[in-house]
């Protein structure tokens, strides 16, 4: 057992950050600062590549009480930390559309404490780039002025979702996308998956652990994603585009609603017990002040995981449209979305290598703007009206 073991597929940056574990070791027991361990790490990777179970498991490997192999994961220090309860870790993250400033203060305050327990005190910020230029210039004194035993650890999809001033004094370790066949492995041997529903979910997911896991534990998690990747083959004219980004949107509401709709009522419900108002059918004053904060933060967090929900979609569309285009150009690879290959190859036989790519551009459009916070059924809409067939290059 190591903490190493649900990294799947980084075995270049494992690498890097066990050598930079057994340095960090060596400086906290008094030997001479090796160039191998720095103050600030930015780990990035696309969506699914798994930069936050890496930065966790390297946190647990800096925390490991193991004389002998640092990062066992048997340890108290490793299994703490794994965990998320050791005293020495702070996960900093955030379930808005972006950092507001007022949470990032008290984390800079914080990181000036020296370890409690163990060697280092680990900053690790989740999605940080999710940070506004005027939040990571709050950030940005804690990473040059750090106390010599604080180590941050950023987590984004590439460097340049930071600022340059925060980048530049990041050491970078950059995952890349597992193979299907890793992402299974893992799900079997973690989860007990069937090897085969593994495979299947490892592939449709583009080795995102996390969708695949649900892809392959969630049968409403495949109809969804089913129900998605066949609104392009209904869509005719105009009015069915119409109609299909409404549906598509929809989709990603129920989605995300499905996911933050149970945590909601808990949190409300603990919130209510934790005043001492639970039950009561008119709350006081001072109670609804704090269940309407309450609602404001739950309904941030559901725009949020609509727009996650609705970028997985695109994300789903952009590797159905390349599964038409290996057929359209008679690739020897595999398909994305094998259990679609009905559908992928209809969609083939009735466009061309170009307007497979002209489509491809417009999901890819959509993904900006959305990114941008236009509207959502404004973004899909031109989207699908993009998707549309042609009859003799005219759209229909």
């Amino acid at each position: 057992m190591s903490v190493w073991d649900d990294v799947v597929g980084q075995p270049q940056a494992v690498g890097v950050l066990r050598s930079a574990a057994r340095a960090a070791r060596e400086v906290a027991d008094g030997g001479a600062r090796s160039s191998g361990m720095t103050h600030a790490w930015l780990i990035t990777g696309p969506p699914g590549s798994g930069r936050s179970v890496a930065a966790r498991a390297f946190a647990a490997a800096l925390a490991c009480t193991d004389p002998g192999d640092i990062g066992c994961g048997r340890c108290h220090g490793c299994t703490t930390t794994l965990g998320g309860t050791h005293a020495d870790l702070q996960v900093i993250t955030t379930e808005r559309v972006s950092f507001k400033i007022e949470e990032i203060r008290p984390i800079v305050s914080d990181a000036q404490q020296a370890p409690s327990q163990g060697r280092w005190r680990v900053m690790l910020m989740e999605d940080a780039d999710r940070m506004v230029e005027r939040t990571s210039n709050v950030l940005l004194k804690a990473i040059e002025e750090p106390p010599p035993r604080t180590v941050w650890l950023l987590c984004a999809p590439s460097p340049q979702d930071l600022i340059p001033t925060i980048r530049s004094r990041c050491r970078t370790v950059s995952l890349r996308v597992p193979a299907p066949e890793d992402v299974a492995e893992l799900l079997v041997r973690r989860d007990g998956i069937d090897p085969g529903v593994a495979l299947v979910a490892a592939r449709a997911a583009q080795s995102h652990v996390g969708v695949a896991r649900r892809l392959a534990t969630d049968p409403q998690a495949r109809e969804r994603r089913r129900s998605i990747l066949t609104v392009p083959s209904r869509v005719r004219g105009v009015g069915d585009a119409v109609l299909a980004a409404a549906e598509l949107v929809e989709l990603a509401q129920a989605e995300g609603k499905a996911a933050t709709e149970e945590r909601d009522a808990v949190e409300r419900t603990e919130l209510l017990r934790t005043l001492g108002a639970e039950g009561e059918s008119r709350l006081p004053p001072n109670v609804r002040a704090q269940v309407r904060r309450l609602e404001e933060e739950q309904k941030s967090r559901a725009t949020r995981a609509q727009r996650d929900m609705l970028d997985r979609a695109m994300v789903d569309l952009l590797a159905l449209y390349r599964d038409v285009l290996v057929v359209q150009l008679g690739a020897d690879v595999p398909l994305v979305h094998a259990d679609l290959e009905t559908e992928v190859r209809s969609l083939a036989a009735d466009s061309t290598a170009e307007q497979t790519l002209q489509r491809m551009d417009a999901v890819a459009t959509a993904r900006t703007r959305l990114e941008a916070n236009v509207a959502p059924l404004l973004a899909v809409e031109a989207m699908m009206v993009a998707l549309r067939p042609q009859a003799g290059g005219v759209r229909l």
